[in-house]
């Protein structure tokens, strides 16, 4: 998959720019209780949780990422965290284990299982930032949104981003042709797009590109309901798209 090749050969180059949080982000990270249960889809390098503990976070915090390289990078003092690589089949993650402050698992959400050593968790909280659009394909992305809805609490929230780089010319100047990875365009979705990346070298990153009807019909198919909607991040605060997912009734 490209993005498994992209991730773990720009590992490194990846998270030196990735060491700033979007305004986006803080904005909904401050409707965060201290106590409340996080469950982070796409962790990357632990920068999120980073931030929360740094604004005194009590509530356990399990960071999932198919990256192990990206999660070796997390600059947090070693004593305070776990990381928890190619979890074995039915290893939960318990109360026991979280004597940790957070625990980075090493996980890939594309593949059948994946959330089994969440078994004994509903989450308050929830976070998607910038991962649902790496997901490929409606089916992918419609059973991660089934997974997360059993892994939330009754009462919790999902905050969910997703990029909006077609509204960057500059983005928009960086896009590839399907043929650069050797695919071709009627084998891909409507919406889906390849970006190449300079930075430590040269490379390849799939990317959806979601329209608030799209990234709303996810979660009204799926049990979920809006609570809020909103474009935040980059140039000219159009960069990012932005939902407060609730279940519904």
């Amino acid at each position: 998959m490209l993005n498994r090749q992209f991730y773990q050969s720009f590992a490194g180059s990846f998270s030196e720019t990735r060491r700033r949080l979007q305004p986006g982000v803080m904005r909904l990270l401050a409707g965060i209780q201290p106590d409340q249960d996080i469950l982070d889809l796409g962790c990357g390098n632990g920068e999120l949780w980073k931030t929360l503990m740094n604004k005194g976070h009590r509530g356990s915090y399990i960071g999932i990422d198919f990256s192990l390289p990206l999660l070796k990078t997390v600059s947090i003092p070693v004593p305070e965290i776990q990381i928890i690589e190619h979890p074995a089949s039915g290893e939960r993650i318990n109360e026991a284990v979280m004597k940790y402050r957070a625990c980075f698992v090493e996980a890939d959400m594309l593949m059948d299982g994946w959330e089994k050593p969440l078994a004994n968790w509903k989450f308050q909280v929830i976070l998607a930032f910038a991962s649902l659009h790496h997901i490929p394909g409606e089916m992918n992305r419609a059973g991660l949104v089934k997974t997360i809805y059993q892994r939330m609490a009754a009462d919790g929230l999902i905050f969910v981003s997703v990029w909006q780089f077609l509204n960057s010319p500059r983005l928009v100047k960086r896009l590839q042709s399907w043929e650069t990875a050797g695919l071709k365009r009627e084998l891909v979705d409507p919406g889906d797009y390849l970006l190449d990346w300079k930075h430590g070298g040269y490379g390849l990153r799939y990317v959806h590109h979601f329209t608030e009807e799209e990234l709303t019909l996810l979660a009204t198919s799926h049990g979920f309901q809006v609570a809020e909607n909103f474009n935040s991040d980059g140039e000219g605060g159009k960069l990012s798209l932005y939902q407060i997912w609730e279940k519904q009734g």
